[in-house]
């Protein structure tokens, strides 16, 4: 899909809300097929709109009873409204401009030709303009206006705009400016924005929601999707119910990137926090370690290359889980189609130079009896966070699994190999339950195997120091490796004593 929009990439602006963060910022996005159009993008901790503006005409009360509105003064640009009128012109205190983006037009419910009838309850009808701009002006942080809409200042406020273009240097008027408050007096510069200088009245803009894709579970993918192919600038976020925003794409390189961390960061937040509150439902051995989506590289038959299929990538208790969609209950948490256990499963950080096309950050997933399973995710701190979490996840489980014992043949006698947590590596033979051998973890300096049946373990004895070779066989060989390599690998991770000192020369 190609994005051929240029310069609509534009600074990422963020302001705070609540204590909230919302960044917004304009690009350019496009569905694949046709040409790609501007867009204002805007990321919240739980949702990423994508917005486009929209002329709407200002709207107008459609009754003249009084009305009470609250406006909080801001430090910059102070209530954001213009004023005409006054006792002395035998007029009302008149609005005649609402500023753009400011306090009065943020309340949505103050107009032009709006008669301010009252400031914090007290009437201001028999005020002279000069008065009226100090009570406004001196009326607090919070204001309360009552006010009532006039028709009739339409026209007035129109023919004073008329008269300020045909002679501006002879008005009589003073002209009343302050940031805290802007207010003008009856002739002023341009008493409204809000009329053109045909005298019509000029539509407001608004931003309005053409997509509104909830990050919960979502993920964002800077491939084509289904390929290894990696589009330039750009990027597409998929929701949990289906929705994509299309192809995003930005100019600047510094700002896809902030994009990208933005929104990955409060995709990662929103997931850790379901998974705390899924885990509230599990025991301490059966809790998830991680869970989010990944891609996997499967084989089509009609295509010559790699095709890739996104997968709900879980790590649970002792069980890897893969789904196509993500478990939205606790109910679906059993009913994943395909599951593996971590202790008898092999995984492999996949280096850059075995990647087996343009994809980066691959890892491999090998279960016993089974082919590999390649899998690739979109960044290298995202592959590090499923390295670790696979790591604590194998200690979980080996602990939960306590022990596993495995059927061998050990000179010519059929015996059990057990894999102990606390213990180490015993042989017994039959029932007998003294061990014909007994080594722990720390003792084991190397392994050996034919890829068949035949293993030999060799381990040092404590005292002699010496190489004791210990040779079996075992039909299922592949298991009883990964299973090894598990207990050894969380012998690792939960720091065991003996085993860092059997490491130091």
């Amino acid at each position: 899909m190609r994005i051929n929009a240029t310069r609509m990439t534009t600074p990422i602006e963020e302001k705070v809300d609540q204590k909230l963060k919302v960044r917004t910022g304009m690009v350019s996005v496009s569905d694949g097929k046709s040409r790609p159009v501007p867009v204002r993008l805007h990321l919240s901790m739980e949702v990423l709109r994508l917005q486009k503006e929209e002329i709407v005409p200002p709207e107008k009360p459609l009754s003249s009873k009084e009305r009470m509105v609250q406006i909080r003064r801001q430090k910059i640009g102070g209530l954001g409204l213009s004023i005409k009128g006054g006792a002395e012109h035998k007029l009302p205190i008149l609005i005649s401009r609402i500023y753009k983006n400011q306090a009065a037009e943020q309340t949505g419910e103050l107009f032009v030709g709006d008669a301010i009838i009252k400031v914090n309850g007290e009437y201001i009808t028999a005020c002279p303009h000069d008065d009226a701009v100090n009570i406004l002006r001196n009326a607090g942080d919070l204001v309360v206006l009552t006010v009532k809409h006039y028709k009739a200042a339409t026209p007035f406020l129109q023919k004073q705009e008329e008269k300020e273009q045909q002679d501006s240097s002879n008005s009589e008027d003073k002209e009343t400016s302050d940031e805290s408050l802007k207010v003008t007096s009856s002739s002023g510069s341009r008493p409204s924005s809000l009329y053109s200088e045909c005298g019509e009245q000029e539509p407001l803009m608004r931003w309005i929601d053409i997509v509104t894709l909830p990050l919960m579970m979502a993920y964002v993918t800077r491939y084509i999707f289904g390929t290894d192919k990696l589009r330039p600038n750009s990027f597409e976020v998929r929701g949990l119910n289906g929705i994509s925003t299309g192809i995003i794409h930005c100019d600047d390189t510094a700002i896809l990137s902030q994009w990208l961390k933005y929104i990955t960061d409060n995709i990662i937040g929103l997931t850790n926090l379901q998974m705390k509150l899924y885990n509230r439902n599990f025991s301490v051995s059966d809790k998830i370690e991680y869970m989010g989506w990944v891609n996997e590289g499967v084989l089509n038959n009609n295509h010559p290359w790699q095709n890739y299929k996104p997968r709900f990538f879980a790590l649970k208790g002792t069980d890897l889980m893969l789904f196509d969609t993500p478990p939205l209950s606790i109910v679906d948490w059993g009913k994943c189609p395909l599951m593996f256990k971590v202790y008898q499963t092999m995984f492999r950080v996949v280096k850059d130079s075995e990647n087996v096309d343009e994809r980066q950050h691959c890892f491999l997933v090998q279960t016993s009896g089974q082919d590999s399973r390649y899998f690739s995710v979109e960044t290298r701190q995202e592959l590090l966070r499923i390295e670790n979490a696979w790591h604590c996840s194998v200690c979980t489980a080996v602990m939960k699994l306590g022990n596993k014992t495995f059927t061998v043949s050990c000179n010519g006698k059929t015996a059990g190999l057990t894999l102990d947590w606390n213990l180490g590596f015993s042989l017994h033979e039959g029932d007998s339950k003294i061990p014909v051998w007994q080594y722990k973890f720390s003792q084991l300096r190397g392994s050996s195997d034919d890829g068949k049946s035949k293993l030999k373990l060799h381990f040092q004895d404590c005292e002699t120091r010496a190489i004791e070779t210990k040779e079996l066989e075992c039909s299922i060989l592949q298991s009883l490796l990964f299973c090894m390599h598990a207990f050894l690998t969380a012998k690792v991770a939960s720091v065991d004593p003996g085993f860092l000192c059997s490491m130091i020369p």
